[in-house]
């Protein structure tokens, strides 16, 4: 998973609430591995018509607001089922983080897990962040993770508050099996010291085995 630092590029607002998995990516294409990519199956059903073809209102079809790096978006993004794919389907087409007022409990633990950097702010704080984004399409604006910082177009600087752990994991570009992984030191001291005051557990017992036998 690669660091997650300072992430400066296009940002494109998504417009409505309650953006679920199913919009991000339909169920039908959660069949796929991982290698295989999902950068085509963001937002399938309102990008493409039955045709295949793009529709020109969707948002992320528009020349000045396609292929953003960072999403602002509003209330309970990533709400629904869960589905990891969400976030892949997202991280492979580019975006590096979504701002929002808030996100599915699911989806934010997968987002983090998965190095795509979730942004919550209060509601007028976003709402004054996407008037910014809008009125200065296309756009750059910069998410610092390490400072807890979001620079918008005009210049405005929001601060937002962020867990410590997620934090230095995403910082780091560790996962949980990666933090794991680091620790495994003091993991395989815990074990020998448990081993060695409870040996009485790793003992073989006569009578299990008897019976097991039989």
């Amino acid at each position: 998973m690669e660091p997650v630092t300072t992430i400066t590029g296009r940002a494109t607002v998504y417009p409505g609430a309650n953006v679920d998995t199913d919009e991000i990516i339909p169920a039908r294409f959660l069949y796929r591995d991982r290698k295989d990519g999902f950068a085509d199956t963001l937002f399938h059903d309102l990008r493409l018509d039955h045709n295949g073809d793009e529709r020109p209102e969707f948002v992320l079809n528009k020349p000045d607001l396609r292929d953003p790096q960072i999403l602002v978006a509003g209330q309970n993004f990533g709400c629904g089922s869960s589905r990891e794919h969400a976030v892949w389907a997202l991280l492979d087409s580019g975006i590096r983080c979504v701002v929002a007022v808030s996100f599915g409990d699911i989806f934010r633990n997968n987002a983090i897990e998965n190095g795509l950097l979730p942004v919550v702010m209060k509601d007028d704080q976003v709402a004054a962040l996407s008037d910014s984004v809008s009125a200065a399409a296309p756009c750059e604006m910069t998410v610092d993770l390490a400072q807890q910082t979001v620079r918008s177009p005009d210049g405005t600087t929001f601060t937002f508050d962020f867990e410590a752990g997620a934090k230095a994991a995403l910082l780091a570009g560790f996962n949980s099996i990666d933090l794991t992984i680091a620790r495994m030191d003091e993991i395989m001291t815990f074990e020998d010291a448990y081993r060695h005051s409870t040996a009485w557990i790793f003992e073989p017992n006569p009578s299990i085995t008897t019976k097991q036998q039989s």
